[in-house]
């Protein structure tokens, strides 16, 4: 039986798409194990969003050399975005790759591995999701097709396509029988979900049937598919967590425009202001120092941070990526952005201070995912002295607050 060590660089797509491959690796006989030195196989799954995200899973495959040297039969398969941008060059560049397989091919991945003849028997096992794990990550669909001008995503991952809900609604039920309690549906615009009609806000509803959910997450929706379809099933039904990550990027409709985002400022925040008063905390992205960002720009992205009062934010600098209609820009003067940068942060740091401090004194149903630390439904984390079981969900009132944690 071989063992298999898994790797997986980027966000929690990649994460998703990783339990995916293993799931099918697993069909095939092979076991996890957390111990590099104790597998046969390595699987590295790559994020290319960002060039520093690329060049740690370039420089982990090449420090793999000496590991496969170790011993005879040892194998390497190298998957994901940074494979799909970089393709058979990595075979050149690290011959000791011995599989590279593109994101746009995660679902051939089975074909993949069976004509690169790895195992001796072919015969395959059903697939089922891990036990006893609180939480279970469900990909909806595949690729983007907003091709954003900054955005690398769509060249690597391919235009989207939504995944049959009744597919969707199987794996759900396979992880909720497994002991998940909160299920989190993923794709790169995962409210532009659409199969044959099958709408994102109908696969919701669904998905809030099943009686053994507690708690439904979404990641990442975009602000232009916000719509009162969404809204309205957001209100009816209370599973569905009290909480949006919305990647907004810019609060200047210029700019914006030039994203080739399809929203202005008006309209995000007129839909912000929607998701507030149904009880939606939201957190965001935030590019700073995108090319031909000025100050008026950058003031309007601030003051609407500070009207949204946004729980958390991840604010990152402009990172030119190859193949992108952004990247042909001339970049700011990183003195500049960096200040930019800063001030934003400050400004997100103490509305997310804000956030947490307005749940002080309320109770909270606590997800547990460590045995003193939790999560609520708007996403904020909980910290006991008492230890819980991982899985239980208990009704704690909210004691006090402590940077991003909350004591209970």
């Amino acid at each position: 039986m071989k063992k298999v060590y898994l790797q997986t660089f980027g966000c929690q797509m990649n994460e998703a798409d990783s339990e995916e491959m293993m799931l099918t690796l697993a069909a095939k006989g092979c076991t996890q194990t957390q111990k590099l030195e104790e597998a046969d196989i390595v699987l590295v799954n790559t994020c290319t969003i960002r060039e520093h995200a690329e060049h740690k899973a370039i420089s982990y495959l090449g420090r793999l050399a000496k590991w496969k040297a170790k011993k005879e039969g040892r194998k390497i398969i190298f998957t994901g975005c940074a494979a799909q941008r970089l393709g058979q060059k990595i075979k050149k560049k690290f011959p000791h790759t011995d599989i590279v397989n593109g994101a746009k091919n995660i679902d051939n991945f089975s074909s993949v591995i069976e004509k690169a003849d790895l195992f001796e028997d072919q015969n395959t096992q059903p697939l089922s999701a891990p036990a006893n794990s609180p939480i279970a990550l469900v990909n909806i669909m595949r690729g983007c097709s907003c091709k954003c001008s900054y955005c690398i995503v769509p060249y690597v991952r391919g235009e989207a396509y939504s995944l049959d809900p009744k597919n969707i609604l199987s794996q759900v039920k396979v992880a909720l029988e497994s002991g998940a309690k909160e299920i989190v549906l993923l794709g790169q615009t995962v409210n532009a979900y659409n199969y044959k009609g099958f709408s994102f806000s109908k696969l919701l509803r669904e998905i809030c049937s099943f009686d053994k959910l507690l708690r439904l997450r979404y990641l990442s929706p975009h602000p232009m598919f916000i719509n009162e379809e969404f809204l309205q099933t957001l209100k009816d039904c209370p599973k569905i967590a009290r909480h949006i990550h919305l990647p907004i990027q810019s609060g200047s409709t210029r700019i914006l425009a030039d994203m080739k985002r399809n929203y202005t400022r008006e309209e995000l925040l007129a839909k912000l202001k929607a998701l507030r008063e149904i009880g939606i905390e939201i957190s965001t992205d935030i590019i700073v120092g995108y090319p031909k960002e000025t100050e008026e720009d950058f003031k309007d992205t601030l003051t609407l941070c500070q009207e949204a009062q946004f729980s958390a934010a991840y604010c990152f600098k402009f990172s030119p990526r190859k193949g992108t209609p952004a990247a042909l820009f001339k970049e700011l003067d990183q003195k500049i952005v960096e200040k930019r940068l800063d001030i934003l942060l400050n400004e997100i740091k103490q509305s997310s201070k804000d956030a947490y401090a307005r749940q002080i004194a309320t109770k909270q149903q606590v997800l547990f995912e460590t045995p003193t630390n939790g999560r609520t439904s708007n996403n904020f984390w909980v910290r006991t002295k008492e230890k819980y079981p991982v899985g239980a969900v208990v009704d704690l009132q909210i004691k006090e607050s402590k940077d991003t944690i909350l004591l209970a």
